[in-house]
């Protein structure tokens, strides 16, 4: 039983069938939102960063929400291993326990996020964004009118107003959010965005950590991050809940003579759902030809199913184990050790010479 899948667009498997698959081929790479799931990727993260996209090359782009934001600003510190690896166990060892005495609220989880990321990433922002190849760019969801700041009760009334509108209509998602990208100024994102409203705000060392902390903010679970530096002003929410796996004109990116213009995305399943309001509607993750030039990295169902409890870590672990931390500590650490054999698989197809015939089409039903 393998437990990689590779899956691929036309224009990929054709580039693949032809001159196989090289770390200078790549021009961008996302990274979904998803929370705990993001930890099944860990050890493939660290070969990718660690190992295969080190060295000269053009400039990759690096677009992601929530946990896929962390793990790639992670990805542009110049020890990617060691960061990622810390990354993953600062994630599982983390309780998110309330101060004695007191209730479990969205301030103290949203305090206490902020914490992990401050020990990580506090003092090397600047080292981070003068990575000499990769290219930061950080989604967050900005709220609008109702959704312009976080009010209790308005803000529940505001996210009602923009699921409705979304069943209607993705676009018309926008009335209520704006996509904010936080990237960095050296380069900008390689494609349009125009499915939703959308802003580009330059990435610093001082928005840095407040971008990505507003990235993660689920609604209703952390604190809203408001008037970040740079930005509009306003509240910042998880940049999922417009782009929850970017589905993105990626083919936009077009090959260049030192560049077959190629995204590769290690993914935890095989569908691209747009935005997180749309994870019920089917129908939106279908493969379009915007994902021509993508190569999927994801774990097989009949692999997942060998994991603790038959799935992939998920943020309702936290309420299953909230009595007994250590044993979701333990599950999660032992997912992740598994997941060591998603990094070696794609390694070992890299050394056979990247035989398509391994590639199946991008799909839109099983996960």
């Amino acid at each position: 039983m393998r437990a990689l899948r590779l899956l691929a667009g036309p224009r990929a498997r054709a580039h693949v069938a032809r001159h196989g698959l090289r770390a200078a081929d790549i021009r961008a790479v996302p990274a979904a939102a998803g929370g705990p799931k993001g930890l099944i990727l860990n050890p493939l993260d660290r070969f990718l960063f660690g190992h295969w996209l080190t060295g000269p090359g053009p400039s990759v782009h690096l677009a992601g929400a929530s946990i896929g934001a962390w793990r790639l600003a992670c990805a542009c510190l110049p020890d990617a291993d060691a960061a990622l690896a810390r990354l993953a166990e600062d994630y599982i060892a983390e309780s998110y326990a309330p101060p004695t005495g007191e209730r479990q609220s969205a301030r103290n989880i949203s305090a206490r996020f902020a914490a992990l990321l401050e020990a990580q990433l506090d003092g090397r922002q600047a080292e981070l964004l003068a990575h000499p190849r990769l290219r930061l760019h950080v989604l967050t969801s900005r709220g609008r009118h109702l959704l312009r700041r976080e009010r209790p009760g308005i803000t529940h009334a505001g996210y009602l107003a923009a699921f409705g509108c979304n069943l209607l209509s993705r676009r018309a998602l926008g009335l209520w959010l704006e996509r904010v990208v936080f990237s960095d100024p050296r380069e900008a994102l390689p494609l349009t965005l125009s499915d939703l409203p959308t802003r580009r705000v330059a990435l610093t060392p001082a928005n840095l950590q407040p971008s990505i902390i507003g990235s993660g903010s689920i609604p209703f679970w952390l604190e809203a991050v408001h008037d970040i530096e740079g930005g509009p002003r306003g509240a910042y929410w998880d940049g999922g809940i417009t782009d929850y796996h970017l589905h993105w004109p990626w083919q936009q990116i077009a090959a260049q003579p030192d560049s077959a213009g190629l995204v590769l995305y290690p993914h935890f399943q095989s569908r691209l759902v747009p935005g997180w309001l749309d994870k019920a509607l089917r129908w939106r993750h279908r493969p379009t030809p915007a994902l021509d030039n993508l190569v999927v990295l994801a774990p097989s169902p009949a692999w997942i199913a060998t994991l603790p409890g038959a799935k992939l870590p998920d943020r309702q672990d936290f309420k299953v184990w909230q009595h007994d931390v250590a044993s979701r500590m333990r599950a999660w650490r032992t997912a992740v050790a598994e997941s060591q054999r998603l990094a070696d698989e794609f390694a070992q197809w890299l050394d056979d010479g990247c035989p398509a015939d391994r590639f199946e089409a991008l799909e839109s039903d099983s996960s």
